[in-house]
């Protein structure tokens, strides 16, 4: 018999956190958070978006053993601001018992009728900037710090609860000797003759704060027109300011600005951490810092993150300027491989971009959807 026990005292939550260290234990691929970090992310008074989202978690358990997790919510700027009447569910992890997914299924769509809603869609988090996906292709490859890793087995769970793809993603590489200068210097210097614009460079955090509101409102610009946009508020990009910019290397961030010091482009890049984040075990104490600070100095590959153009620049040929300046960067670091986080599939504009580098899809994953019967 399967029995789901909402999460709410502190030992739960780490419960919760900790549960896929138990099934992931002896996979080479899967890359884990750091717990802590994890923790926080459900801290309602530290996280900025439950005052826009709500999040209910669950534990699954089978003969007093914890045997499932899932993350079931409600992002009310979707619901409300795009009426799109949609349960999610993320954080969905499970032992191969078809019992115990069916129970966890089973409890989002009790939520999401009790709210009014239509559907349910996931794995995704709270918002675009979370993790998402379910591994569908590629499950022999280390997965990244942004991206969740599943065994093979998850798929015939969905597929029994009558979930069907609604979404598909694809993470692509390619060896930084691809990339070729001579695609894009002569073109780049053309182009900022042409629209008064430069790139800038960056060697402390400091010098990158006073840009990074001005990042994300040009993110929400440059993203709206994708599939589930949901855009960051005011008091999000105060959060993710703190969690993430201070965490990348100031010299893997490049902004654009226009002749009037507008920002009109800009891309984030961060070191691969995933070998790092294995070693660390999901502590930071007492090696794992050393770990990840190493990887931050010294780590081969690199995972591009964001890349975002204004509305009014996109096919311009700005991406040149970016890749212009990373390809001096990576080659005084001495840069390996280039690893892109999900893009997806049918987002033909963005794989224009990349054509140039020869990439090789290494992995696929996909979100999927149920209607809620009536």
């Amino acid at each position: 018999m399967i029995t789901l026990k909402e999460v709410k005292t502190k030992s739960e939550l780490k419960a919760f956190v900790k549960f896929p260290f138990k099934i992931y234990k002896n996979s080479p691929y899967w890359t884990p958070p750091i717990i802590n970090q994890e923790i926080k992310t459900f801290n309602k008074k530290e996280n900025p978006v439950f005052n826009d989202a709500e999040a209910t978690l669950f534990l699954a358990y089978k003969n007093n053993e914890i045997v499932g997790r899932i993350a079931a919510i409600i992002n009310w700027l979707e619901v409300n601001g795009q009426n799109q009447k949609k349960m999610r569910f993320g954080w969905f992890d499970f032992i191969d018992d078809l019992e115990v997914s069916k129970a966890l299924f089973n409890k989002i769509e009790t939520i999401g009728k009790a709210h009014g809603l239509e559907y349910a869609e996931g794995p995704v988090g709270f918002s675009n900037l979370d993790k998402v996906g379910v591994v569908t292709e590629g499950y022999e490859n280390i997965t990244t710090m942004v991206t969740w890793y599943n065994h093979p087995y998850y798929i015939k769970h969905y597929e029994a609860a009558q979930y069907i793809p609604e979404k598909v993603y694809r993470e692509s590489r390619f060896p930084f000797t691809n990339v070729k200068p001579e695609f894009f210097h002569k073109a780049q210097e053309l182009i900022k003759k042409r629209y008064q614009i430069k790139a800038l460079k960056f060697t402390k955090t400091s010098d990158v704060m006073p840009y990074v509101d001005e990042m994300f409102d040009l993110f929400n610009e440059s993203y709206a027109s994708l599939s589930s946009f949901v855009a960051i508020t005011d008091i999000q990009k105060a959060y993710f300011k703190k969690k993430f910019i201070s965490f990348i290397n100031p010299e893997y961030i490049k902004f654009i600005i226009d002749k009037n010091e507008k920002l009109i482009g800009f891309a984030i890049v961060m070191p691969s951490f995933a070998n790092a984040l294995q070693k660390a075990k999901g502590k930071l104490l007492p090696f794992g810092f050393k770990y990840i600070l190493d990887a931050k100095k010294h780590s081969k590959d690199v995972n591009f993150y964001l890349i975002g153009i204004h509305p009014e620049y996109q096919n311009k040929g700005i991406h040149a300027v970016i890749f212009n300046e990373y390809y001096n960067t990576f080659k005084e670091k001495g840069i390996e491989t280039c690893y892109r986080t999900p893009e997806l599939e049918d987002n033909i504009a963005i794989q224009q971009i990349w054509k140039h580098f020869n990439p090789e899809v290494y992995r696929r994953r996909k979100t999927y959807k149920r209607v809620f019967d009536k």
